[in-house]
């Protein structure tokens, strides 16, 4: 006789893709007429705006852009003058088994941005951009359920705790605000939007998404000196994933910018505008029963196992290092500072290694209000312990706006902020059928009683293999949990 069990589906989203591409980008800038000629370049910024992603048969893509804005010092001597320009880029991901639809996440982000005069009217950008690019493949794993079997039949099942990835989407949103600057503003030099989250989390099966946009402005004052300041715009935005989740789901995001404008208009208003994308990834949470053994005292039974093979969420987290970076050059004010993050850079040996680069960029006056730019590398390493089964995913996070402190030398502060997903591939058997003997009469010589020490098995397999079961032995000696190796224990026999 043969018995079937019952088979339930979860649906979980399998990671196809986790991997992260650099690309440099250079383009020739031409000085408008009218503009002076160039004597120094001063300083550059830019802001990653990503256009579209897409999913073509075996490979994902993305398109997008960098606005770039430059200031130069012109050779006539007269006041800086900037110069705006739009770097466009595009990235492409294969996937090996040249799979037809999924679920995309792109993160791209400017590694660094810099500029040359090549003549007197010319200037070569190059700018460096990384994107991370992540695709994942809806499937169903399928758990074995027992249904009614022979009151003979002992069933051994396991409970597992397992986080899986379940859903993934995207909220696009625009924002508008009009913000009043003051009097010292005259004209602005560059504008970035870093959108960073505060809270991710479910809340009536939604997700709320809540944090804040750093608008990080340049400008000309009203002395014609460069300055900078940081203004907050708060973000709220509901998203809805697909799918119904437990109260111990969990989400994360990324934002990234798709648009960006901000125009200066009368009475220093700045108006902006941005589009941005809130691309998200929901986990949830699962206790999974499965039959692991199997027998009857009364019959032959023959289990048949198959592995069901599920990659589970171990820890989800947010590492932030301090960055610190000293540049030899004097500077009685600070008139701007960046930080640019990179992707880290991750390495395997008894444990994780990370190495965090990422690039400031500075922009001073000496004591004799002489204006000039420069930049400084840096690089922050970190350890973690890690299992061997054990798979991390990393990404970067925005973290607090970089602090400069001028004197006899530049002393430069900043964070890196990556988000850490450790997760390990779990093959866990189940039993899936039964093979069913037909019953057998006991010897009328069976005892009913045995008296026997524990040692180092446990309840089930002294039950499996004395004819008894684990709920009787647990009754005839008022156990609750497994027995001390040196107790002598009450064996009833069916």
């Amino acid at each position: 006789m043969e018995l079937k069990f019952e088979k339930r589906g979860i649906p979980y989203l399998k990671p196809l893709l986790q991997e992260v591409q650099a690309q440099e980008q250079t383009q020739e800038l031409r000085l408008t007429e009218g503009m002076p000629d160039i004597g120094r370049i001063l300083g550059t910024w830019g802001q990653v705006i990503l256009r579209g992603k897409e999913w073509r048969g075996d490979q994902v893509a993305c398109n997008g852009g960098v606005m770039a804005f430059v200031l130069y010092a012109p050779e006539d001597g007269s006041g800086p003058r900037v110069l705006d320009s739009w770097i466009p880029f595009q990235m492409k991901w294969n996937l090996e088994d040249g799979h037809r639809d999924g679920e995309i996440r792109i993160q791209p982000l400017m590694r660094f941005l810099d500029a040359r005069s090549v003549s007197p009217r010319k200037m070569m950008l190059r700018c460096g951009i990384s994107a991370l690019g992540e695709a994942w493949r809806q499937e169903t794993a399928m758990a074995a359920v027992p249904g009614t079997v022979p009151e003979d039949v002992q069933l051994r099942k396991n409970r597992y705790p397992i986080r899986y990835p379940k859903a993934a989407g995207e909220k696009t949103f625009q924002m508008e605000e009009s913000i009043p600057l003051g009097t010292d503003v005259r004209e602005l030099i560059s504008y970035c939007l870093t959108p960073r989250l505060s809270e991710v989390r479910f809340l009536s099966g939604k997700l709320v998404l809540r944090g804040s946009a750093l608008l990080h402005l340049t400008y000309l004052d009203s002395e014609g000196r460069v300055s900078s300041r940081d203004l907050e715009i708060p973000i709220s935005q509901l998203a809805e994933p697909e799918g119904e989740f437990s109260p111990d789901a969990q989400g994360s995001a990324i934002l990234t910018m798709t648009n960006l404008e901000a125009e200066l208009e009368e009475g220093n208003q700045l108006r902006v505008k941005a589009g941005l994308v809130a691309q998200y990834l929901a986990d949830d949470r699962e206790i999974l029963e499965l039959v692991e053994d199997v027998y009857s005292n009364k019959r032959q039974v023959e289990p048949e196992v198959e592995e069901l093979e599920i990659r589970s969420i171990l820890e989800q987290k947010q590492v932030t290092l301090p960055v610190r970076q000293t540049i030899r050059q004097s500077a009685s004010q600070i008139a701007d500072v960046t930080y640019l993050p990179d992707f880290p850079v991750l390495r395997r040996n008894e444990g994780l290694q990370a190495e965090l680069p990422g690039t400031f960029q500075v922009l001073s006056y000496d004591e004799n209000g002489v204006l000039s730019g420069t930049t400084a590398r840096t690089e922050e390493n970190w350890d973690m312990p890690l299992g061997e089964n054990a798979r991390v995913e990393a990404g970067i996070a925005p973290g607090s706006p970089p602090t400069a402190l001028g004197g006899s030398g530049i002393e430069l502060k900043g964070e890196s902020v990556m988000s850490l997903q450790t997760t390990t591939r779990r093959g866990l058997d189940m039993v899936t059928g039964l093979k069913l003997g037909e019953t057998q009469e006991l010897p009328a010589n069976r005892p009913s009683l045995i008296l026997r020490r524990a040692g180092n098995q446990d309840l089930w397999n002294i039950a499996k293999s004395t004819g008894s079961t684990v709920e009787a032995i647990r009754k005839a000696n008022s156990l609750e949990g497994e027995p001390e190796e040196s107790r002598i224990l009450l064996i009833p026999v069916s």
